[in-house]
């Protein structure tokens, strides 16, 4: 069981998915999030401390693409801020898995003010995730450049 720190504030986000075996298994064995509370039609999962519950909803979600950096970035998305080790760690895992990236993990903004790692996947029912790590924590809300 994970410790919390409540003095940090915590997200939760409910996202529909199409299939919670398949949700089960993304999120529980391929990004290795502890499971919490669920029933026959939702589950929440641990997002390193912030509450994601996937919510059985046959309709998946329709998304624009916004340009960011040469990139087709799929909008709504949503996902974690990691170390680069983690991030790297992470990119490895799914790769182990055979994910499908919508964008491939490479260094955003390279030389740029908010210089970070970036990578975009979707989860079984078509909801886009970004994972980013950035090596100067400092950089996170850079007002120069486009993050």
């Amino acid at each position: 069981m994970t410790v919390l720190d409540s003095s940090i504030p915590r997200f939760h986000l409910a996202i529909p998915v199409d299939d919670l075996d398949a949700a089960r298994h993304f999120y529980g064995t391929v990004l290795q999030l502890e499971q919490g509370r669920s029933a026959e039609s939702w589950v929440d999962w641990n997002l390193h401390g912030h509450q994601l519950v996937t919510h059985l909803a046959p309709a998946s979600p329709a998304g624009a693409h916004n340009p960011v950096d040469g990139h087709d970035v799929p909008v709504p998305h949503f996902g974690l801020l990691l170390s680069v080790t983690e991030f790297h760690r992470l990119a490895e895992r799914l790769r182990g898995n055979h994910t499908e990236f919508v964008i491939e993990p490479y260094l955003r903004f390279e030389g740029k003010p908010g210089e970070q790692w970036t990578m975009f996947l979707r989860d079984p029912a078509g909801n886009a995730l970004e994972f980013k790590a950035f090596a100067d924590d400092s950089q996170v809300f850079a007002t120069e450049g486009n993050n």
